[in-house]
């Protein structure tokens, strides 16, 4: 308590502040996915978005609550959502239509039948979503600004190491094989087309971003001379 106003120390409710909002966005994540799935499904018995959201919410709220413990400022970093560059905005609009449009497609592939994807390739999909997001975790324990935005804060250096030693971009290509998965997570191989253009949506954005690197980062440019890919090691 602070000693002179008996008020709690600012930390403490910038820290109070933060958890209430990570775990209402969490809260409505799964409401939120869960609707997008069943209710286009018109059933509960579609065990593919049980699993899918098992895999994806448990490594989520491990991380939450590891990072409200451990590191506050990066959590915050995470749940920031307002992009500050045009060009972000108008393909954050863009990938968020593309979003919705994929996860609402596999609930009606479940209920009229579009496709039928074994379940040793639902299973498939399911590890390798999780390699995926093993690959996001190990992108946030090398880069402490690693923000959901384009932005570059104050001392902010070049990251070179670990996953950044082999592609520039590694957030991304997480989110690629989080993205590129999903689709036959779900059951659906008729999902798969927006997603891949939501993947095509991540490419943009990454050369927009590269841009704002290049031009505010320190370092960024001779870095890029160094690490010759961007998203996949031999390819691009």
């Amino acid at each position: 308590m602070d000693s002179e106003n008996g008020l709690p120390p600012p930390e403490t409710v910038s820290l109070k502040r933060l958890r209430k909002a990570a775990l209402l966005r969490f809260f409505l994540s799964v409401v939120l996915l869960g609707l997008v799935f069943f209710l286009p499904a018109g059933t509960l018995k579609y065990w593919e978005a049980w699993v899918y959201m098992a895999v994806m919410f448990t490594p989520v709220s491990i991380m939450m609550i590891y990072l409200l413990k451990k590191d506050p400022e990066l959590l915050e970093r995470r749940l920031r959502m307002k992009e500050k560059e045009t060009g972000q905005k108008k393909l954050v609009a863009l990938g968020y239509g593309l979003f919705v449009i994929g996860f609402l497609v596999p609930g009606l592939d479940r209920r009229f039948g579009w496709s039928s994807v074994p379940p040793a390739i639902v299973v498939a999909a399911d590890a390798l979503f999780l390699v995926g997001y093993a690959l996001f975790v190990l992108v946030l324990r090398e880069n402490r600004y690693a923000s959901h935005v384009v932005e570059i804060e104050h001392k902010q250096k070049v990251i070179t190491t670990g996953p950044y030693a082999a592609v520039r971009h590694p957030m991304y290509s997480a989110l690629g094989l989080i993205y590129g998965f999903s689709p036959l997570a779900l059951g659906s191989y008729w999902a798969v087309i927006p997603f891949v253009l939501l993947i095509l949506i991540l490419a943009a954005r990454l050369l927009d971003e590269e841009k704002v690197l290049l031009r505010e980062l320190d370092g960024y440019r001779e870095y890029t001379q160094k690490t010759r890919y961007r998203l996949i090691p031999g390819v691009w």
